[in-house]
């Protein structure tokens, strides 16, 4: 009787022996018209066997490769689409670099503080006094998630002229923000609600 482990180590070992045996046998077709009716075949095979990743985009594109992997690069036949490279496999991806950028403060976050900017460089006039306002009351929602007492719009203010480098400075008696407690019984509103859909 042969075990398991007395055989050759699979390569894919999701797709099972049977599979392995079947890219294994395709080697050894020598016509080529044949070989490829068999890659087929196999490929019909592993797509039925995952039934739940046809929706995934380029699924027929990922079990060629599949399979010029199990055949270990040796399958001569005319792939229908370009498969990966023996040497592409086990090499690393570049390195993304990681973004060092100074947030000045993390509970607004970086996102919220480059809108800003580019608030400023919209012309005077009721758009930008509208994403303004939007702005001052997303700061405040974003203060209100780490610090849960009450927030003073005057402090959201003074944040906001800080981080327009001076060029957006709002009136305490002019501007009226969303009320801490309104966000918060929003925000507590919603917790409740997400614990009943589950």
């Amino acid at each position: 009787m042969e075990y398991n482990t007395e055989l050759k180590r699979l390569i894919l070992p999701e797709y099972g022996r049977n599979i392995q045996n079947m890219v294994d046998y395709c080697l050894t077709i020598e016509d080529k018209e044949e070989r490829m009716r068999c890659a087929n075949s196999i490929i019909n095979i592993m797509g039925n066997m995952f039934p739940h990743l046809r929706d995934v985009n380029d699924f027929k594109h990922i079990l060629w490769d599949h399979l010029a992997i199990m055949a270990d690069f040796k399958l001569d036949i005319d792939y229908p689409y370009e498969i990966v490279k023996k040497e592409d496999l086990h090499s690393r991806p570049p390195r993304i670099p990681y973004n060092s950028g100074r947030i000045r403060y993390r509970h607004y976050g970086k996102t919220l503080e480059r809108m800003i900017l580019k608030a400023n460089e919209f012309e005077e006039g009721q758009e930008k006094t509208y994403l303004i306002k939007l702005l001052a009351n997303q700061m405040k929602k974003s203060f209100l998630n780490w610090n849960k007492e009450a927030v003073d719009d005057r402090k959201i203010f003074k944040d906001l002229d800080e981080l327009s480098e001076g060029r957006i400075v709002l009136d305490e008696e002019q501007h009226k923000l969303t009320e801490s407690k309104d966000i918060l019984s929003r925000k507590n509103t919603n917790k409740n609600y997400t614990r009943k859909g589950r």
